[in-house]
């Protein structure tokens, strides 16, 4: 199935005008439409700056079962990479 993606502003409440598609008259389509969230694309990248910024760093260091951070990590990592599937 061939997807064609369109990013529409609604002008109109409970409208879309969608023109100049490659549909033959009679032809049969399926059309999903999603609501695009108001977050802009580049908002979702987690850049090095905005890890740093982040709640992220440090996260366990309040944690008493876990005395080298490092180590914890590898073990997850490698827990999580041994997993059946």
């Amino acid at each position: 199935m061939e997807a064609i993606r369109l990013h529409k502003l609604v002008e109109k409440d409970g409208q879309i005008m969608v023109k100049n598609l490659l549909f033959k008259k009679g032809q049969y389509i399926e059309m999903i439409v999603l609501i695009e969230s108001n977050d802009k694309s580049s908002d979702r990248i987690l850049t090095a700056r905005k890890l740093r910024t982040s709640s992220l760093i440090g996260i366990w260091k309040d944690r008493d079962d876990i005395t080298n951070s490092i180590e914890y990590a590898r073990e997850l990592r490698d827990m999580a990479q041994s997993r059946r599937r």
